[in-house]
């Protein structure tokens, strides 16, 4: 049913989707559990298909055990590429929408500067529209930050 090998344009599309259907994480997620990634982007996507079920899943233990898989695997992928900035955008983005008593914050002031100053230098097309759109709309950005995206 799934592809052997899960590649970047797919874990973005999964992802892009995986925020506001339950399916789209779902599959994000079996993808990445079925493969051993090393690349620290894809373990960046197979972070992300953790935390994205943790919005969908209804017991709060299972919340918690997703979410915390997710951002231990996100910090082990951001540990062995620092510069990354597609791992940033995705930890960005975590931390933005994080509800304030997971504690999970700290980063965010760290990755808004690398993504503010490095988004314009992206190469990829898709990416680079895909952290744009996302820094547009979120609550981790002022207004200011924002106007100066345009």
């Amino acid at each position: 049913m799934f592809a052997q090998n899960m590649d970047l344009s797919e874990a973005r599309m999964l992802y892009n989707h995986a925020v506001e259907n339950e399916e789209a994480a779902e599959s994000l997620l079996k993808i990445s559990e079925a493969n051993t990634f090393t690349n620290p982007v894809m373990m960046g996507y197979k972070a992300a298909g953790h935390m994205m079920m943790a919005k969908h899943v209804g017991n709060p233990f299972k919340k918690m055990s997703h979410f915390n898989k997710g951002k231990d695997i996100l910090g082990n992928a951001i540990a062995a590429d620092k510069n990354n900035l597609e791992l940033r955008f995705l930890r960005f983005a975590v931390q933005a929408e994080a509800p304030g008593f997971l504690d999970y914050k700290d980063n965010l002031e760290e990755d808004k500067r690398l993504l503010l100053s490095g988004v314009g230098k992206i190469e990829n097309p898709v990416l680079q529209n895909m952290i744009l759109k996302y820094l547009k709309t979120s609550k981790g950005l002022s207004v200011t930050e924002k106007e100066k995206l345009e």
